[in-house]
């Protein structure tokens, strides 16, 4: 493969957004304290990273409703890191400014995601 070639997924703004988003949830639960380490700090970073794999591997389906399906999951990844990040909040792990922020990124994820899903719904059929 060429260096410089780029894989399908690489394309989509959606997955561009995520990938952010997920380098956003490893810096800030990288200050999470060491006791959380298989607790909030591994499950928000696992489930950020789940929302950039799920798209890109929805992109190698061959069907529309194939990848339609990695989105939902993808979606549920992304809910779930928005349960997890109120709940660091909770805790006193997270700033309240800077879970307004990473709110804001799954907002913009999340809306431009249901946008790739309804596209994909609408062509399946």
């Amino acid at each position: 493969m060429n260096p410089q070639q780029e894989y399908p997924f690489e394309k989509l703004r959606v997955w561009q957004a995520a990938r952010a988003l997920a380098k956003q949830v490893y810096l800030a639960t990288a200050k999470f304290p060491h006791n959380e380490l298989y607790g909030l700090t591994s499950q928000s970073n696992r489930a950020a990273v789940s929302v950039a794999a799920n798209l890109a591997e929805g992109t190698s389906r061959q069907s529309r409703k194939d990848q339609a399906r990695f989105s939902e999951i993808a979606y549920a990844s992304l809910t779930e890191l928005a349960c997890l990040l109120i709940l660091a909040k909770d805790v006193g792990l997270l700033s309240d400014n800077l879970e307004a922020d990473l709110r804001g990124t799954i907002e913009q994820v999340s809306a431009q995601l249901n946008a790739l899903y309804r596209s994909q719904r609408a062509r399946s059929d």
